[in-house]
């Protein structure tokens, strides 16, 4: 198992598939200084692995006060009530996926992992197109992209000039039995695209960095899904 890594100043990765389970998805941290961090996502298995992973990089768990769902499915989300009760940190989601991720059901696609969810509520409930959260010394950006699932979100932050988006799934898929909407989804890949991103933490298939091969990747997927 590799484990955790630092992506670029103040992100770090510590969980995901050869980092903490093969089920889980990439969950990211991001340090804001004046004792607080930002946890992206949660993963579905092993939460003391996460926790033993945000230590590892040199982070102190109790120092999470933030913790941004991307969108409802249980690989993002299967963790979060674990880790709330043990840091009692606030959870973020946008309110066309809160009332999944507070009550569970088939949009969490927990049958399909063949795991239980323990649901977990959520404190704020973003409901813009895009807002602004600030943590700390960042300003973070959250951009509402549904398809992939309707509450789906891409938090973003400039941190030195440089522009990280954790645009989680951008590979999907489309589950349309969970609530995925095909034409959203193009349309949410393109709002991601055009952010100009220069590192892009994905949600299974790693960072990517440049300009370029962030545009060229995101790209790849507008054209897939615009079919």
């Amino acid at each position: 198992m590799a484990g955790a890594f630092q992506v670029t100043d103040d992100v770090y990765c510590v969980g995901g598939s050869g980092i903490s389970s093969s089920d889980d998805c990439m969950v990211y941290v991001i340090d804001c200084e004046n004792n607080q961090l930002v946890l992206i996502d949660s993963g579905v298995s092993n939460p003391r692995k996460i926790l033993d992973n945000i230590k590892s990089v040199g982070l102190d768990p109790s120092r999470i006060t933030h913790h941004i769902i991307t969108h409802c499915h249980i690989d993002h989300i299967g963790n979060s009530a674990k880790l709330k009760k043990t840091l009692g940190f606030r959870v973020y989601a946008h309110e066309p996926d809160s009332d999944v991720i507070e009550s569970g059901g088939i949009q969490t696609g927990a049958s399909l992992y063949g795991v239980d969810y323990e649901p977990v509520k959520v404190d704020v409930r973003f409901t813009k197109p895009e807002e602004l959260l600030s943590v700390g010394k960042h300003q973070l950006k959250i951009l509402h992209v549904p398809g992939h699932t309707p509450g789906g979100v891409c938090p973003y932050v400039d941190i030195k000039g440089e522009r990280v988006i954790f645009a989680q799934d951008v590979h999907g898929p489309i589950f349309e039995e969970l609530g995925s909407d095909r034409k959203q989804f193009a349309e949410s890949l393109k709002k991601e695209r055009d952010l100009g991103a220069d590192i892009l933490c994905e949600g299974h298939f790693g960072i990517f960095k440049g300009k370029e091969k962030v545009r060229k990747y995101i790209e790849s997927y507008v054209r897939e899904f615009s079919l």
